[in-house]
């Protein structure tokens, strides 16, 4: 049996397939690699083509015996979606409404979500709890909680159980450094602090020191990248196990502002690493913090890489032997 992974050249796609053929999966992947890198995942397993394609998916499911999918292919910047909404309720929503219908019509009843803490909005109580209201601030969080709805009524007419996991700030590299995160264009904050490091940048820009925390800048719960893999592979042995469908957070349940991920990656890197004061960004929410006390109990899901530091440590591992990404491999 196959695990078809979509999206899985990308960053925590790739770096769950990764896990998952650690494990002795059978992995297929689809990525369009408008995002992803082809030398992220190992030859052999890589499809190119898109998950809105019916033709692209039905080929798939009729050449391979899919045991279930990981739906990690969708678009995911946050103030992109605010400016292009219609993109991402093409590419997530339309994508992931094809997707299901293939495997309805294939009889494919397992699915793993990557679905986005930008689901809940602007948090009512920290840490944030699975039960706590979704209000969604932006495109991106509205798609990504459409796509769990239509799970939920999936599950309803047709038996198709899924795992939608709700992750915060995705951060770090493969131990090996031999994969990592490579966007184009950056948006994520360890890696462009870390780019500042490099001296590809000359500073980082910190957009609002006046929100209500310690030193005023927000705060943010990051989760290693190996960790969210991990998860992901948990959440298919839930679905081999259980016959029933959940959401999960996955978080470190412990959050950090931007000037403490400064200085730590100032403590890893060496580097001075200057910033610059700019404006608050529309929907930037003061805190965000996960409670993931659910997925530890129900999947058995404990993270390995618990401290920020060690966790910049693998990204300024891939980042400074890979100053280019994936272009340089």
């Amino acid at each position: 049996m196959t695990i078809l992974v979509t999206g899985g050249a990308g960053y925590i796609g790739s770096h769950t397939v990764t896990d998952l053929l650690d494990y002795d999966e059978e992995v297929i992947v689809l990525d369009n690699l408008q995002k992803g890198h082809a030398q992220a995942v190992p030859p052999g397993i890589l499809m190119r083509g898109d998950v809105r394609d019916p033709e692209t998916l039905h080929e798939i499911f009729a050449n391979y015996e899919i045991e279930a999918v990981i739906h990690f292919a969708a678009d995911s910047l946050v103030g992109e979606s605010a400016q292009e909404p219609l993109k991402y309720y093409d590419n997530n929503v339309i994508g992931a409404q094809r997707l299901l219908s293939a495997m309805q019509k294939h009889g494919v009843r397992k699915f793993v979500l990557s679905s986005t803490a930008a689901a809940y909005g602007e948090p009512q109580r920290v840490p944030i709890e699975e039960s706590d209201q979704t209000v969604p601030t932006n495109p991106y969080g509205e798609t990504k909680l459409a796509i769990e709805k239509m799970l939920h009524w999936c599950d309803a007419a047709y038996g198709l159980k899924s795992v939608a996991l709700r992750y915060f700030n995705a951060a770090g590299a493969h131990p090996s450094g031999k994969i990592g995160e490579d966007h184009q264009p950056e948006s994520h904050l360890i890696p462009i602090v870390l780019q500042v490091a490099l001296g590809q940048r000359e500073a980082i820009d910190i957009f609002g020191d006046d929100y209500p925390t310690t030193d005023g800048t927000c705060i943010r719960d990051y989760i290693h990248v190996m960790d969210l893999a991990q998860a992901h592979r948990l959440a298919l042995h839930y679905l081999r196990r259980n016959n029933s469908s959940r959401v999960y957070n996955l978080g470190n349940g412990q959050g950090f502002s931007v000037k403490e991920v400064i200085a730590q990656a100032r403590e890893v890197t060496g580097q001075a690493i200057p910033w610059l004061v700019s404006a608050r960004r529309p929907g930037d929410p003061a805190v965000l913090v996960a409670s993931a006390a659910r997925a530890q109990a129900e999947l058995g899901w404990c993270p390995a890489y618990t401290g920020l530091q060690e966790i910049i440590a693998t990204a300024w591992n891939w980042h400074k032997h890979h100053p280019q990404g994936f272009a340089g491999v």
